[in-house]
């Protein structure tokens, strides 16, 4: 009888890397939708100089491809560390009935 292997390696991987990259790429993205939408302000004050602008465009999208980046890599955690890997067969021959 073949001994099921635990998982609880995968699941610790799988949920260490969704605190590490999902979260963290699920505020990225939104703030990079907020930016590409042009609502990314700023405001700045050096000494008595008062600054605004707002954060170009292109950052955002930026942000979104780096967002993504960061979402997939607990997917592919999760995928590679809990699925179940086919048995090797080890000889054939050895199993074959003999012929007669």
């Amino acid at each position: 009888m073949e001994t099921k292997k635990s998982k609880t390696g995968g699941i610790i991987g799988t949920l260490a890397a969704v605190l590490l990259c999902g979260c963290p790429g699920l505020f990225l993205c939104l703030f990079g939708v907020m930016t590409a939408a042009n609502l990314g302000t700023y405001s700045t004050e050096i000494g008595n100089t008062l600054g605004t602008g707002t954060v170009p465009q292109w950052f955002g999208f930026a942000f979104i491809c780096a967002a993504i980046i960061l979402i997939a890599i607990p997917v592919v955690v999760g995928v590679l560390t809990l699925r179940d890997k086919k048995p090797k067969v080890e000889n054939v021959n050895e199993n074959l009935p003999p012929t007669a």
